[in-house]
């Protein structure tokens, strides 16, 4: 059909939010290997206009309060037209990777949004 499928937003979401961490100088590796996970518990999508093959896609993530044990994000997706294709949420939540158990949001990211 030519459209990409829908499917594949959830991936341009994560890829939103890489570069947003590494704006802020850290990398999802990087808290991985301190002991902290970030799995997706909430995901919203909705969806305007279609994204074709081959289109050049602008992602904008804004985070949309202080994260405490989670953190939520919102999202606009844009074609090279200006078009706005999609709206989006997700919330995540901090998860210490030895443990298992939800945990606070770690000071060194608390620090950097403050």
């Amino acid at each position: 059909m030519g459209i990409v499928y829908y499917g594949n937003y959830a991936q341009y979401l994560e890829q939103g939010r890489t570069e947003w961490l590494r704006e802020l100088g850290f990398s999802y590796k990087w808290m991985e290997a301190n002991d902290v996970h970030l799995p997706v518990v909430h995901l919203s999508i909705d969806y305007k206009l279609p994204a074709f093959y081959d289109d050049l896609l602008t992602v904008k993530t804004t985070l949309k309060q202080l994260p405490t044990v989670k953190i939520e994000f919102y999202y606009e997706i844009y074609n090279e037209s200006k078009q706005l294709l999609i709206t989006a949420t997700t919330v995540l939540v901090f998860v210490n990777s030895t443990t298992k158990k939800l945990m606070k949001a770690p000071q060194y990211l608390l620090e950097k949004l403050s």
